[in-house]
């Protein structure tokens, strides 16, 4: 059986496929379609049963109650605070919908779910020792034998119920063209001999994760922390529908973004990349001796360079030289907005009169 290690210049850890030999070189293939990545970071949760899409949608952030076989979406899994702690991508094929989810939220979430069932007509099972899931254009995975329908990511079209922060146009993910399909161990053996083989390019892990932070594209096993809401990554354009029935953790929601601001925002940046330093996650980014905020994610871009996602504070000052304090010193950075500052309050509340006006006026 041929394995990742088998693929010529193959470089792999925990994770799976990093590259084969040329991360920039990869990232170019992938967007033309000419080479496909093994995701060895996501993983698959199957969800059957007659009560599946609206059992779904009662527990999360997006409307899937209706949801049409073969219509690419996400949701959100909140806790009662509003605070991301899952997220999906989800396609449905008339009799099973189905999760690709970041695998160190796999077990979890398949728990969870599992749990909340009670008595609907739902099956949860966590397929990820059987199912293998693969990326690149839409094209390139349409071409393989599929388990499931294709999933789309809709990043950054605005989807049904949901709401856009970031106002550059274009938008730097408009270009990005992006799938996934899930495979069964035969056809993602397939793949693998074809590599090997020579007939089939691939891409790892560096070159997807480049191609997304450039996009400005969230992901919960990276750029989550145990307080993000949505709106501080503008994740309200794909994720969640602001009209839907209640869910847990809708009324926070709903309160920051009608009437209040997210207490954090994203920014992306574009990073020094004189003396090939790069941050890791978790570093903090300063204005002048202030700590404003935290890296998220970080890739080399085959275009912009070395760039990075950063969840900085609200008021934190734009236009600004930033920056990064690395392991190896401080790197200078130039922030563009992602979320802006008045993001949310988007509820025109009247301001009532006061006592004294209103019996003035009678």
């Amino acid at each position: 059986m041929t394995a990742l290690t088998d693929i010529p210049g193959a470089v792999t850890d925990e994770r799976g496929l990093r590259h084969v030999g040329s991360p920039v070189a990869e990232q170019r293939r992938l967007a033309s379609g000419t080479a496909l990545a093994p995701l060895g970071d996501r993983r698959v949760i199957s969800v059957a049963g007659e009560d599946r899409r609206s059992w779904l949608d009662s527990l999360s952030s997006q409307a899937l109650t209706h949801l049409a076989p073969g219509v690419s979406t996400e949701l959100l899994i909140l806790d009662p605070q509003g605070r991301v702690e899952h997220a999906a991508s989800v396609v449905d094929d008339g009799e099973v919908t189905w999760l690709i989810v970041d695998a160190a939220d796999a077990e979890a979430l398949a728990s969870w779910l599992t749990r909340m069932r009670f008595r609907l007509r739902v099956e949860v099972r966590d397929r990820s020792d059987e199912l293998f899931v693969v990326g690149g254009t839409r094209a390139a995975v349409s071409k393989r034998r599929t388990v499931a329908p294709v999933w789309v990511d809709p990043w950054p079209d605005v989807s049904p119920g949901g709401w856009a922060y970031a106002r550059v146009d274009p938008h730097p993910g408009r270009d990005r063209d992006w799938a996934e399909v899930i495979l069964d161990a035969a056809e993602y053996e397939n793949l693998l001999d074809e590599a090997a083989r020579g007939e089939q390019q691939l891409a790892g892990l560096d070159a997807v994760e480049a191609l997304r932070v450039a996009a400005w594209r969230p992901r919960v096993a990276i750029d989550a922390d145990e307080r993000l809401l949505p709106h501080e990554m503008d994740w309200l354009r794909t994720a969640v529908h602001l009209s839907k029935g209640c869910y847990r953790g809708q009324e926070t929601v709903a309160k920051v973004h009608n009437l209040g601001h997210p207490p954090r925002r994203v920014v992306a940046l574009q990073l020094d990349g004189s003396d090939n330093v790069l941050p890791a996650r978790g570093d903090a980014v300063r204005a002048g001796d202030d700590v404003i905020g935290a890296i998220t994610s970080v890739a080399v871009h085959h275009e912009e360079g070395p760039i990075a996602l950063a969840l900085v504070k609200r008021n934190a000052p734009e236009g600004l030289e930033l920056i990064v304090d690395t392991a190896d010193g401080p790197l200078a950075a130039s922030a563009e907005t992602v979320v802006p500052a008045d993001a949310g309050a988007t509820a025109s509340v009247p301001r009532l009169p006061r006592l004294g006006r209103r019996r003035a006026a009678e």
